[in-house]
């Protein structure tokens, strides 16, 4: 078993309004010339160009965190690579490499259940909320996707960008989905792929109610509170954080079984420095517990339609759960949401480098 040994020390945190460049240029590894017109974004972010006819490109207004960088460009092999952003980033020269594999061409095969699994992916992936209802999948044909029915499993991936227009939160996302797997027999459901978002267009009262949305969909988020932990200000943003104790249970063989035994400890509360590290990357931290959390949010907003904010626990499957200034987990597989946030689909996804509205 190979042991990492990660060193916490305490760092101040980078301040929330600090804005920074990357930049870079991009190389064709045959012929060693610039390539024009490449797609340069952050994954999962709202930040995104072309490179320049001299291959330069630049992605200003970077929230500081850590992201993965794209470059995509017809005909070549995606390029990727991850950057910390905590100053102005002058990037090495990109090399990308023509795809030997010319395009794959996409044939839909007649299938009397391609309907209903493609129905149950679309409602699982999106997820079920109210904004949900106004989220559109353009191009469902390049999803493909398999079910086991013996093992009661449905797993996906896309052969290309899936299309979504949210028209809820005002934003068209273009989602490569690496791997979709929801386990009906384990109740579990996991996905991950890299997202580029982009804000539609429309008339200044609809701009306006897409920034009231996104605002309630961000308070009481994983993000929210994440960021309110790096801040230390739990109580004063809304959230509760309580030590939760799941033991399994040796009879459980699936069903209306609970899986776990729980005992909730609701005295004292926990404070960030409980769970929380700073580790020796400036902008880079560290959930760390014993337990699991037990985290409620109450807020006393006055949005109509403020979606219920049930508990979430945040349970542990490595000893460390790394995450960055942005309040995104950098490996989503190191903690399990069970609750609220487990069940949040894509329809209230935001871009990692959202700011919420600033106060006047």
């Amino acid at each position: 078993m190979q042991k990492v040994i990660i060193f916490l020390v305490l760092l101040l945190p980078l301040t929330a309004s600090a804005q920074f460049k990357i930049s870079g240029k991009i190389i064709d590894s045959a012929d060693k010339k610039t390539v024009p017109g490449a797609t340069v974004f952050l994954s999962n972010a709202s930040v995104g160009t072309a490179s320049a006819v001299d291959g330069t490109f630049t992605l200003e207004n970077v929230r500081g965190g850590q992201y993965e960088l794209v470059v995509s460009m017809i005909g070549y092999k995606s390029y990727h690579v991850t950057v910390l952003v905590n100053d102005n980033i002058h990037l090495p020269d990109i090399i990308i490499s023509a795809n030997a594999i010319g395009l794959k061409q996409v044939t839909i095969h007649p299938d009397p259940e391609w309907e209903r699994n493609y129905e149950f992916f679309r409602r699982k992936f999106l997820g079920v909320s109210i904004y949900a209802e106004q989220c559109k999948i353009i191009n469902p044909e390049v999803i493909d996707i398999q079910y086991d029915k013996v093992a009661k499993s449905l797993t996906a991936h896309s052969l290309d960008y899936i299309v979504i227009e949210n028209k809820a939160l005002g934003y068209r996302i273009k989602y490569r989905l690496d791997e979709f797997t929801n386990d009906q027999r384990q109740d579990f459901q996991y996905y991950a792929g890299e997202a580029f978002f982009e804000k539609m267009k429309g008339k200044r009262s609809e701009e306006r109610k897409w920034e009231k949305t996104r605002f309630k969909v961000y308070k009481g988020s994983s993000m929210h509170f994440l960021r309110t932990v790096i801040a230390d200000s739990l109580a004063w943003q809304g959230f509760t954080v309580q030590r939760l104790i799941l033991k399994p249970n040796p009879d459980y063989k699936g069903g209306a079984q609970p899986r776990f035994f729980e005992t909730l400890v609701s005295n004292p509360t926990l404070q960030a420095d409980s769970f929380m590290k700073h580790t020796d990357h400036p902008g880079l931290y560290a959930l760390v517990y014993h337990d699991c959390l037990h985290v409620t949010y109450s807020w006393g907003g006055n949005f109509e339609n403020e979606l219920n904010h049930a508990p979430t626990n945040i349970i542990f499957n490595k000893p460390y759960a790394f995450f960055d200034h942005n309040g995104i987990f950098i490996d989503p597989s190191s903690i399990t949401f069970d609750g609220e946030w487990g069940s949040s689909g894509v329809a209230e996804m935001l871009p990692v480098d959202y700011e919420p509205p600033q106060k006047k």
